[in-house]
Formats: C-alpha cells, structure tokens, sequence
C-alpha cells in the first residue's frame, strides 16, 4: 500500500472496509451507510466526497462516492484498491437506457464496459483491452435479482466520457452493437481493478430511455435503489 492519507481521500489505515460500495452521488452515500448499515462512521469528507464504514448482516461494509466520470471514479477506486487495501467495489448508479426491451427501473449487471474514453491507453496493452466484471459478484448479484423478482439485464454497457456529445448518432452506434445502457464511470473502475487483480462490478438503475424519452420521479428511483443496494450487499457478502 501505498502512503496514506491521499489528496483525496482523508483516512487512516483501516478505515475501510474490504468491500466499498461506491454511488456517484456523495448524499446517496450518507442514504445508503445511514440507511443499511449499523453505527456507520464517517471517515472520509475531503472535497464533500463522503466515505462511511459500518457494518451489514455482522460484514464490515464502507460506502463511499465516486463522483461523476470516469477520471473521478478512477482517481478514488486506484487509491482505495492500492493504498486502503480494499478488495472489492461495487458501483451502485444510474443508467440511460439504449435498447427498447431495457426499461425504466430495470437492474443492468454490467458484465463488460465499453468506452469512449482514452483511460486503458494508459496501460500499454498492444491492442483494446475489454473492461470486465468479476464473475464471481455478477454470478451472485443475479442469483439474487431471480429472488427478489426484480427484472434485470446483463451484459454490455457504455463508460462515456460525454454527457453532451456533439456526435447526435452515438448512441445508436453503440446500440446496434448490443450495448444495453449508457453510464459514466465501470470503464475505468474495471480496469483499475484488472490491474490491482482486484474485484469489481457495477450494478445499474435505468432512471431514464433514450429510446422512449421516458424518465422517472425522485421517488421512483429511491425505491429501486432500494433494490439495487440490497442485490450489491448480498453480493458483497461474497467477497
């Protein structure tokens, strides 16, 4: 490991748990520790990028945002993985849908990550490197989807480094290649955790179609976060 505290993350030796589940958004961060964890700590606040440590079910278990893109959730996830002795990050987020049978508040496992990001170049990989999810976690999280009945999809997604691309036919080049939704940061969560021989996965939330135009209410998507987290919890009891 290396010295700790970083520039980003304020905490010592410890203060994490082996198993970080990881939302983009640090107030759905406070939701989750305060919410599912019991006598979660706060060990992390620079930047307002809150990290909570608790316990679920008797596991150690931290819960900590990633902030929005794939070079944020890369700088947190390289330096829980390589300086906090994490072993495992679940990212729990929101997704954009690009296919018609996947929909609104359906669960994406995210089994691979597609990218238009430069973030793999950095590895010298003499060809295109495939971002992947642990199998072992995307076998449990759907083992858990089938139980608690919830409709799920797992497969290809989309790591965008662009919210607003000035290409208007992106996305339908992406889907007719498969890709089932659009999000911003399991790119480079997963090739962290490739090169850390890590674990990692990121389980999804339709909250909107580019398809159909449809989005959701607030309070829509509280309930299926709900879900999401209870699907990352058990499958981090796994790890």
């Amino acid at each position: 490991m290396g010295n700790i505290p970083t520039p980003h993350i304020k905490a010592k030796p410890g203060d994490f748990a082996k198993v970080v589940l990881m939302p983009g958004d640090p107030k759905r961060s406070e939701f989750i520790a305060k919410t599912y964890l019991d006598s979660p700590v706060l060990v992390n606040d620079v930047r307002g990028v809150h990290g909570y440590t608790g316990t679920f079910e008797g596991m150690p278990v931290s819960v900590m945002a990633s902030g929005m893109g794939i070079p944020s959730i890369g700088i947190y996830s390289y330096e829980l993985f390589n300086f906090f002795g994490v072993d495992c990050i679940i990212r729990v987020g929101s997704a954009g849908s690009l296919q018609r049978d996947v929909k609104i508040m359906d669960l994406v496992l995210a089994q691979g990550a597609s990218t238009n990001s430069n973030y793999a170049n950095q590895f010298g990989c003499p060809g295109t490197f495939a971002p992947l999810a642990d199998y072992g976690l995307l076998k449990i999280a759907e083992s858990e989807c089938k139980k608690m009945g919830i409709n799920y999809h797992v497969g290809n997604v989309l790591s965008s480094d662009t919210f607003y691309n000035d290409d208007v036919t992106a996305n339908e080049k992406w889907a007719k290649m498969g890709v089932m939704c659009v999000e911003m940061e399991a790119a480079s969560l997963y090739m962290n955790a490739a090169r850390a021989k890590k674990k990692a996965l990121a389980i999804l939330t339709v909250s909107d179609s580019i398809v159909t135009g449809e989005s959701t209410t607030s309070e829509t998507r509280e309930t299926k976060l709900r879900q999401m987290v209870e699907v990352a919890l058990k499958a981090a009891k796994s790890v």
